[in-house]
């Protein structure tokens, strides 16, 4: 016997199960389904016990690093990763529950299983899903209106076997208690610079492999410059501008062949990397496959990412996408935005489409990098006149009280209207500061207008009002 629901969500990560509550609260029917997690990679696996290390290792970098400056000294400092990993578990295990009882609070039936759609009525516009339990249990779903929310996984090469001891993924790097002697991190992204991050913190030998000719080649070139520095003065060793030609195991760890200057291999580019592990983390692939969708026609592009419109609909009527799966912009809180847009879409509610560009952007290294919009050479090429606010925390109370002054703020505009074009951060918890410059892009403010709003003294949002009277003309502090 079948169910029939208002909304189905595949996928309980940020996106799907954030869905499913907006779903439910506008009085739809709702289920919901995960092979695994409630909560998502993001929650389990990901940006929740990732920020609990890392906060582990700001914590032992002071110490290791930093102690006889605080007036800290110690004839003998233990320092227990397992004991980190631990806590960073429990952390992870507190919000899970908390999303089961949302979902309990809103209704929403949940199915632990792997899902399928198994059908799609054109004349109904009614559609199957077939979920099946650990155990070969089968239970069938109907409903006109499905969002699938299946996120994406790390993507290897064929040639890279990925051991999960030797050879590892952020799944399982973010799990192990054992602290690797030494890394070579491939890959120079988010989850590269803070996997980074925590291991040198703990004093491991990290090497940073980037086949781009920068780290973090995503953001601001002055980011990048920045954050090699601050890298290079912790003891991280980057090779950016190098490909990784093979990743092997040996009985003592990995070796890791590259080559410089992304240049074919031959005898004279190759450098030979050995550690005693290897992180690959070089992108995701979307969990597009096995599911279903091509079956009921929903079209993917040439990766395997799923096609939508500005309301989060395939191509195929009631079937919706969202999250990674799409590949808009992977994170988790466009994956929510997403989510709930596609509920209110569902429910007849007025939508606004998302704009992409404009969406706050994270990476928890230390230094934070933080960032929004486009960077200052997009706005030159796109013909804008640029007109460039900047503090540094070396000039902050705030950041020098911390100890802590490392970066600026850079806040882009346009110089004959003031328009806010997006920012560019490095420096303490400057991840914090992003909502109030994406709140002023969003209501069309503009650098003038921050200027005359008056932050708290002393704090480190002070640095956007002083980027903002430096893009006036009239800074105060520098």
């Amino acid at each position: 016997m079948s169910e029939q629901l208002d909304v189905i969500v595949i996928g309980a990560g940020p996106g799907g199960y954030v869905a499913a509550i907006r779903a439910a609260q506008l009085g739809l029917k709702t289920a919901i389904i995960d092979k695994q997690w409630l909560g998502g990679v993001c929650l389990n696996v990901g940006c929740i016990p990732s920020k609990a290390l890392l906060r582990n290792a700001e914590v032992a970098h002071i110490l290791r690093e930093r102690g006889k400056e605080f007036g800290f000294s110690f004839d003998n400092l233990k320092l227990d990763f397992g004991a980190a990993v631990k806590r960073s578990r429990q952390v992870s295990e507190r919000l899970v529950k908390g999303i089961g009882f949302l979902m309990k609070k809103n209704s929403i039936a949940v199915h632990m299983g792997t899902a399928r759609l198994t059908a799609h009525e054109a004349a109904t516009a009614l559609n199957t899903v077939t979920v099946t339990d650990k155990d070969g249990n089968e239970t069938e779903l109907k409903s006109k209106n499905i969002i699938v929310a299946t996120g994406a996984a790390s993507a290897v090469p064929t040639a890279w076997q990925v051991d999960g001891e030797k050879i590892v993924t952020y799944l399982e790097a973010i799990l192990q208690e054992k602290l690797p002697k030494s890394v070579v991190v491939i890959g120079s992204g988010a989850i590269g610079v803070e996997f980074s991050t925590i291991w040198n913190s703990y004093g491991v030998d990290v090497t940073i492999v980037e086949m781009l000719p920068r780290i973090v080649p995503l953001e601001d070139e002055e980011i990048s410059v920045e954050l090699e520095k601050a890298f290079k003065k912790r003891g991280i060793k980057i090779l950016a501008g190098h490909k990784v030609q093979a990743v092997e195991a040996t009985e003592t760890g990995v070796k890791v062949t590259v080559s410089a200057n992304n240049e074919a291999p031959a005898a004279p580019n190759l450098k030979i990397i050995e550690a005693e592990q290897a992180l690959v983390a070089i992108g995701f692939r979307p969990n597009s496959k096995g599911i279903g969708l091509e079956e009921v026609g929903v079209k993917l592009d040439e990766r395997g990412f799923v096609k939508i419109d500005e309301k989060m609909q395939t191509n195929v009527p009631g079937i919706y996408a969202i999250g990674d799966l799409t590949g808009k912009l992977m994170l988790a809180h466009v994956g929510s935005a997403m989510g709930i847009l596609a509920a209110e879409a569902i429910a007849g509610q007025e939508t606004h489409p998302l704009n992409y560009e404009m969406m706050p952007r994270a990476t928890y290294c230390q230094p934070q990098i933080a960032s929004f919009g486009i960077t200052e050479a997009q706005a030159k090429e796109r013909g804008h006149t640029v007109k460039i606010g900047r503090f540094p925390f070396q000039a902050s109370g705030k950041a020098l009280g911390l100890g802590d002054y490392t970066g600026w703020v850079k806040l882009i505009t346009d110089e004959q209207y003031g328009e806010i074009l997006g920012a560019s951060m490095i420096g303490p918890e400057v991840t914090e500061l992003l909502p109030e410059l994406t709140l002023a892009q969003m209501m069309e403010l503009t650098s003038a207008e921050i200027s005359r709003n008056i932050h708290a003294h002393p704090t480190l949002s002070e640095a956007l009002m002083e980027a903002a009277h430096n893009a006036e003309g009239h800074a105060i502090h520098t």
